[in-house]
């Protein structure tokens, strides 16, 4: 089966490292304008990095600068975006990161800093990218959907996660943003779905995985006894991106290598 996204617009946020590289990677890969999206002045270069390297391999898209928590610099995004390449076809709110603590020690700036970027960044550009669905109706010379939006969640929108209480309570708020939308917006031929990575071999989890011992404690949680990669979760996004997902919309599908199956209870828990 071979999916072609071919001249359809994608904005993926926090694409210059990790998952959200691994995404536009692989978005464009499949024929999609990518707009490669990274939050500051430090992680610009990264981002070029990604747009050289998807160009490299026969692809296209632009780097935007943007805080998706301020309001006015998601509506930038949008106008430029729509400027340059006329429309917005699917949308990717991957961008997240984490504040961790222990929930007596956590600070009111640690919760809003996630909630602010994990959560509230996914309701702006969801609301803009809806905007450009209505506006611009379905063009069936590239897929039978108004547009698509794919909401980059986490295993820890359902398995809760101590001291780590503020990300597992915004993972669970997508959930629910994500189902909202599917719901609201189904009539109009707008698919929204979610994708949970588990475990993916990224920097933000790089104390997971960095040594030996970590991989191997790492290792007992997954039943498929390998670490995920951000391809991994690319292959998924373009799968949901295409016309082959067509009636799969306000879903959260796990891409974990088992992990929401509590291995620790195949030894009796």
């Amino acid at each position: 089966m071979e999916i072609s996204l071919k001249n359809q617009v994608a904005i993926i946020t926090g694409a210059s490292s990790g998952i959200g590289t691994g995404i536009a990677k692989s978005l464009a890969k499949a024929g999609a304008i990518v707009v490669v999206n990274h939050s500051s002045e430090h992680s610009k270069d990264e981002a070029e990095a990604v747009l050289h390297e998807i160009k490299q391999n026969g692809g296209s898209g632009m780097v935007f600068q943007c805080d998706v928590s301020d309001e006015n610099q998601v509506l930038a995004m949008f106008s430029e975006t729509i400027s340059k390449f006329g429309t917005v076809d699917i949308l990717v709110n991957n961008a997240g990161l984490q504040k961790d603590a222990k929930f007596t020690e956590m600070t009111v700036k640690d919760w809003d800093t996630v909630m602010d970027i994990n959560l509230k960044g996914q309701f702006l550009c969801a609301r803009e990218a809806i905007k450009e669905f209505l506006r611009r109706g379905i063009d069936t010379s590239k897929s039978v959907a108004c547009g698509k939006i794919i909401h980059i969640s986490s295993v820890h929108e359902v398995i809760p996660w101590a001291g780590h209480v503020n990300y597992a309570a915004s993972k669970g708020g997508v959930k629910l943003l994500m189902q909202s939308l599917a719901q609201e917006y189904g009539a109009q031929k707008i698919r929204v779905n979610s994708i949970c990575p588990g475990a993916i071999q990224t920097p933000i989890n790089e104390e997971a995985w960095e040594t030996k011992e970590a991989m191997e404690d790492l290792l007992k949680l997954i039943p498929y006894d390998r670490i995920g990669q951000p391809e991994d979760v690319g292959n998924l996004a373009v799968f949901l991106a295409s016309d082959f997902s067509d009636y799969i919309t306000g879903a959260s599908i796990f891409v974990d290598g088992g992990m929401t199956v509590l291995e620790s209870f195949s030894r009796g828990g």
